[in-house]
């Protein structure tokens, strides 16, 4: 009987970069640069294992039906999505950032909260943003948008955005403050039950990989 083909998902960019080191101590390393080919479905260096190219907010999908046995996704993609299905075995330490609400730098968020003020929020992160201000006690407006979250502000169309933080200089450099941290990110290893059954051994084994390898990491991390 031959060995059953692994498809992980990744998406193109910080994900991917921190996860090569991961699959590396696998014993797997990618065949193409994702940035230079034009492939969607990636090789690698086990004829068992390839990885396809899918967008961050479609990974956790590819592999709740099957259309990838595992992937790598960052907690705000799957906590929006819903994670109904997906075995999410590790936290991979990888890519990490904070989601946090940001304002205006002359916008008093904290009396206009305190005063219970309904806020316009701009976010793509509507899951996330509706249920931290509904602890919060505080009613919003939910304005969905898919980027250039930093504008909403400064237009007038939204109070506050709710939207991922990495260095903090993007809201600076358009004279915005981050006023709350909602919850710290970081990317998850997310695998189809159905797949884990059916190729058990080696996707347990990618698993044990991945975890010995991000130890050190975890024991660094702030």
């Amino acid at each position: 009987m031959s060995n059953p083909t692994i498809t992980l998902a990744l998406s193109k960019g910080r994900i991917f970069d921190e996860t090569l080191p991961l699959l590396k101590a696998a014993g797997i390393e990618v065949l193409e640069d994702p940035e230079k080919s034009r492939k969607l479905i990636l090789p690698t260096n086990q004829p068992q294992v390839r990885v396809v190219l899918v967008r961050a907010t479609d990974v956790p999908t590819y592999v709740q039906y099957g259309g990838a046995d595992l992937g790598v996704t960052g907690k705000d993609t799957l906590i929006e999505h819903g994670a109904q299905g997906l075995y999410q075995p590790l936290d991979l330490n990888i890519a990490r950032c904070r989601m946090s609400v940001a304002v205006r730098a002359d916008f008093d968020y904290a009396n206009a909260v305190k005063q219970g003020s309904r806020l316009k929020v701009a976010t793509k992160y509507t899951t996330i943003a509706r249920d931290f201000f509904a602890t919060k006690g505080v009613h919003v407006d939910l304005i969905k948008l898919y980027g250039s979250m930093e504008l909403a502000p400064l237009t007038g169309l939204a109070d506050a955005i709710v939207d991922l933080v990495s260095t903090g200089s993007t809201l600076k450099a358009n004279h915005l403050v981050e006023v709350e941290r909602i919850m710290d990110i970081s990317s998850r290893l997310v695998v189809n039950q159905a797949a884990l059954k059916l190729k058990q051994a080696p996707i347990r084994a990618l698993i044990d990989a991945f975890s010995s390898a991000i130890q050190p990491a975890a024991a660094q991390s702030p």
